[in-house]
């Protein structure tokens, strides 16, 4: 099993900037394709992205592409979410996942924070 602590979320203005960080136990982690999904209120959860075991290949959802980012540092057990040129609609409680592959996420941390205003 793995744990996945999420840090970062905040309040920024748009067009601004923030980096999430995901931490997770065990020794493991690179065993494990690492993403991020979101949820805003009142609206389905949404795919943001994910990264290989290696964090050489990563993939994105479309409303995002261009502007979100994913690495991970395997050595830290750390994965990132660096969001640039931020939204209105990117306000959401965003989730770090850990999945065997990219198909299914077995494991979700508790999500964190973020709001950007206009």
């Amino acid at each position: 099993q793995v744990q996945l602590v999420e840090s970062g979320g905040g309040l920024v203005q748009a067009g601004g900037s923030l980096r999430l960080s995901c931490a997770a136990s065990g020794r493991t982690f690179s065993t494990y394709v690492m993403g991020w999904f979101r949820q805003a209120p009142g609206k389905e959860r949404e795919f943001v992205g994910g990264i290989d075991r290696s964090g050489g290949y990563a993939w994105y959802g479309d409303s995002v592409k261009g502007r979100f980012t994913i690495a991970r540092d395997n050595a830290k057990n750390t994965v990132y979410l660096q969001m640039n040129s931020l939204e209105p609609e990117d306000t959401a409680v965003y989730y770090c996942v850990a999945g065997r592959d990219g198909s299914e996420y077995n494991y979700w941390g508790q999500g964190t924070q973020v709001t950007v205003s206009s």
